[in-house]
C-alpha cells in the first residue's frame, strides 16, 4: 500500500466513509485542473465544495468533469489578465 492509499484509508475510517466510494483519480485530476487553471489554493477548496455538494445530493455524476472544464475555461478566459496581487509597500513614516 502506498502513502496515498494508506492515508485515504485512514481518513475514510476516521470519517466513516466507504473507501470504495472514493475515486482518488477523479479528485486528483480535478484538483490538478483547478490548481493549474485557476490558482493552487482554489484546488482544495473546490474539492471540498464538491464533497459538500455530493453529501447534499446536489452534485450530479458529471460534477467533477464540469468543474474541471470550468477551470480550463477560466484559464483560457483570463490568460494574460491574471496577476498575483502583492500588497503595497509602505514607505517609512507612512503609518
Amino acid at each position: 500500500m502506498n502513502v496515498l492509499e494508506e492515508w485515504t484509508a485512514r481518513v475514510c475510517r476516521e470519517l466513516g466513509v466507504d473507501p470504495a466510494q472514493v475515486d482518488r483519480t477523479l479528485v486528483l485530476d480535478l484538483t490538478r485542473d483547478v490548481a493549474h487553471g485557476v490558482a493552487r489554493p482554489a484546488a482544495p477548496l473546490t474539492a471540498y465544495l464538491l464533497g459538500l455538494a455530493q453529501g447534499a445530493g446536489t452534485a450530479g455524476p458529471d460534477a467533477a468533469g464540469r468543474l474541471s472544464r470550468m477551470a480550463k475555461d477560466w484559464a483560457e478566459e483570463t490568460a494574460g489578465t491574471r496577476s498575483i496581487e502583492t500588497p503595497p509597500v509602505e514607505a517609512p513614516g507612512d503609518t
